[in-house]
């Protein structure tokens, strides 16, 4: 598949990352000569410098020939014109990205009007993936198939768990649980169990089931099922404001803390139903008297990822709420996870997941039809969902 990617930030540089090793001949364009000089050194990748919002710099790169652009600059206005361009001038399917929340009611209007295969806003993906954690909040991450009827989830097994100790195929038989155990990630390997694999303290276990089903599952294995009933969000940023317009009406009891007033005043108007407190964060009586140690969720959402971290960290000390942390800077994720923070959300990875995963799909056998493709442990092991045609 020739592909173009516009663009190369952290979700250009994911991106390629994923695909350079699948037989697709990729080429990237960015204004920057360092940033493209750094990934055609590091990847068997074409790079061209320039605006690729340009039919120039476009024509340069082969779109006349492509079957796909991605266009993943830092300007929503700039993607769609990249992809307009691309449209007309070499009918290839075009992938944008688009961050603004003004555009975000827009989304389905501009996908049909503009041609796109896909319209992708990170901080949206980022928010509904939170809320799907705390309806779940035993879950590390959670992937839906079948249309929502089943799920994927991964979570972290507790050392005083009845499973520790106990082979995949007694536990199928001593529990009676309609789930399917998929894999385990343990010291840094990733494993596709069989039926002698022995469940140890710490792995981390990926299920497949339906919501019932992973629900009786957790029960017989004693794993915690409080549901959440307050949370605590740290940082007014675009992801929070979408996640307090999800949960809205789940019942949960929402509290911002933002430290800029006036970002105070506008969100306070925009959601009557939070309570936004005008402090700053790293105030550590302050999150004490504001309940840290008993919250049922910390969600740490500002724009500083060691910020973040080290906050979900102190709230991990503090009492037992669900952690749910942002990290931009995904380069050092395996480090991020050695900290156990249950949650870890990068509306970037998320970004360039969402990409690939089309990407891929559309590149897979053309008898059947792709529904979903999901990364279950990053780069070790995928699962997919496809109808078989005639």
């Amino acid at each position: 598949m020739k592909i173009i990617i516009v663009g190369c930030g952290k979700v250009g540089s994911a991106i390629v990352s994923s695909l350079c090793g699948e037989e697709n001949d990729i080429t990237v364009i960015d204004v920057e000569q360092d940033k493209v000089k750094d990934l055609t050194s590091r990847y068997d990748v074409m790079g061209v410098v320039g605006n690729g919002a340009t039919h120039g710099v476009q024509s340069q790169a082969g779109i006349e020939s492509a079957d796909l652009l991605i266009a993943v600059t830092g300007s929503d206005e700039l993607n769609l014109l990249c992809c307009l361009i691309a449209k007309k001038t070499g009918g290839c399917k075009t992938i944008a990205r688009i961050k603004n929340p003004d555009y975000s009611a827009d989304a389905p209007y501009l996908k049909d009007e503009l041609g796109l295969s896909l319209v992708i806003n990170p901080d949206l993906s980022a928010a509904k993936e939170i809320a799907r954690i705390l309806r779940f909040p035993s879950a590390i991450k959670i992937e839906t198939f079948a249309k929502g009827r089943v799920e994927l989830l991964k979570f972290r097994l507790p050392d005083e768990s009845p499973l520790v100790g106990m082979a995949v195929k007694d536990a199928v038989v001593k529990l009676k649980s309609d789930v399917l155990i998929c894999t385990v990630e343990r010291d840094g390997e990733a494993f596709i169990v069989k039926g002698d694999f022995v469940f140890g303290g710490g792995d981390v276990i990926s299920i497949v089931a339906s919501p019932k089903g992973a629900t009786d599952f957790f029960k017989k294995i004693k794993y915690n099922l409080t549901p959440i009933k307050d949370a605590i969000i740290v940082g007014s940023t675009e992801i929070s404001q979408y996640l307090c317009s999800i949960l809205e009406k789940s019942g949960i009891k929402l509290k911002i803390i933002e430290k800029d007033e006036e970002t105070c005043e506008r969100v306070s108007a925009m959601l009557p139903f939070v309570t936004v407190i005008n402090a700053d964060a790293t105030d550590k009586e302050m999150l004490l008297e504001e309940g840290i140690s008993t919250c049922g969720a910390f969600i740490s959402l500002g724009g500083k990822d060691e910020e973040n971290v080290f906050l979900s960290l102190f709230a991990k000390l503090s009492g037992k709420a669900k952690l749910i942390t942002k990290v931009d800077y995904i380069d050092y994720d395996e480090v991020i996870r050695e900290l156990d923070l249950d949650t870890i959300i990068s509306p970037k990875n998320l970004t360039a997941e969402s990409i690939v995963r089309l990407v891929r799909a559309t590149v897979g056998d053309k008898s059947s039809e792709f529904e979903a493709l999901y990364s279950v442990i990053k780069g070790k092991v995928v699962a997919m969902e496809f109808t078989v045609n005639e």
